[in-house]
């Protein structure tokens, strides 16, 4: 068994992937017919061409002229359900996605219509192929923390539905601070906190993601190296980060996947896991980040279980059901000892 085989079939979970970075070509248009919406791009290649990014907003730009396709809680149903079908193709038993109901209420589309069509589908993906899923509902960060509590106050009555709250959008000029107050009355509704920091904000912002919002894991956090004491917090306390490697050499945020972090972040003893962020948009999935570390960082097998069982030790699973993941992990790996081929 080469390494592409056993990455494809090693037991996985993701931990960052926004629900609407997963909407394919293919899919915008089938959805822009079908809601009488052109498009500002005449084919599925052109609008992979502009898949060119020069950093972060210049994806969150080609990103929401994505999401404008999605209109009916059909749309978002079957958005959801084919990065389900992925997961179930890449192994991926748990999975735990953003949702930007921001991105849709802003432009009229009811709340109630973007959480029911995305929910059902993870309820379908759990009853058909047994892909447990959390929802966690991120706030744009580029919009005032009104607007985020209003967001938080439309979402109460689907509080069942919810397992966390995020925060995402242009880091640059919005530290976690602003939204002090929405994460303080998100934590008394005992809803989870996570936050994307240290992407292009400085560790500053991994800090106070920490300390003023009080989250449970960093999303990317790559930037953590540039301040020795906090990487040391990060590792004794085994803070997670959900580090997405296509995603932070498609945006500019290392030179080449060779420059990346992960290797060196995971041998100084971090909790790193690795995820696909915005998969249509960043040429990968999970499977695909893992191979491109792999290659890249000249990463071993013990080096792709550790990030594999990082990723079931990082969820809002219950401490059983990630017992028994590991324990999936543990089993597959020794079903495959005697097929391994050496690493190189």
């Amino acid at each position: 068994m080469d390494i592409k085989d056993f990455i494809a079939g090693i037991p996985k979970a993701e931990l960052h992937m926004h629900i609407e970075g997963s909407l394919e070509p293919e899919m915008m248009f089938d959805l822009g017919r079908r809601n009488g919406i052109d498009l500002p791009f005449d084919s599925v290649e052109a609008v992979r061409r502009a898949y060119r990014f020069s950093d972060l907003q210049s994806f969150l730009d080609i990103y929401y002229q994505g999401a404008n396709m999605l209109i009916t809680e059909q749309d978002f149903h079957d958005m959801t359900w084919s990065y389900l079908e992925k997961c179930r193709g890449q192994n991926i038993r748990h999975t735990e996605i953003f949702f930007d109901p921001q991105t849709h209420t802003d432009r009229g589309i009811p709340f109630r219509t973007v959480i029911s069509g995305i929910h059902r589908a993870l309820e379908d993906a759990d009853r058909q192929h047994g892909i447990s899923s959390g929802l966690i509902m991120c706030f744009l960060r580029h919009l005032s923390e009104e607007s985020a509590l209003e967001t938080l106050d439309s979402a109460l009555p689907y509080r069942d539905m919810l397992t966390a709250v995020g925060l995402d959008s242009s880091e640059k000029g919005h530290p976690p601070e602003k939204f002090a107050r929405v994460f303080a009355q998100a934590r008394d509704l005992g809803l989870k906190t996570v936050a994307h920091a240290g992407e292009e904000g400085p560790p500053e912002y991994i800090r106070n993601a920490l300390d003023v919002l009080k989250v449970s894991r960093i999303d990317h956090g790559v930037r953590c190296e540039e301040d020795d004491s906090l990487v040391l917090r990060l590792a004794e306390q085994r803070i997670p980060l959900t580090v997405c490697p296509l995603s932070n050499t498609a945006l500019k945020v290392f030179g080449h996947m060779r420059e990346h972090n992960l290797k060196r972040l995971l041998d100084r003893g971090l909790c790193v896991t690795v995820n696909s962020d915005d998969p249509a948009y960043f040429g990968g999935y999970l499977n695909e980040n893992l191979n491109a570390v792999h290659s890249a960082l000249d990463l071993q097998r013990g080096d792709i279980v550790q990030l594999v069982k990082n990723g079931f030790e990082a969820s809002f699973l219950s401490g059983k059901r990630i017992r028994q993941f590991l324990r999936q992990v543990d089993e597959y790996v020794a079903a495959s000892v005697g097929s391994l081929i050496p690493d190189g």
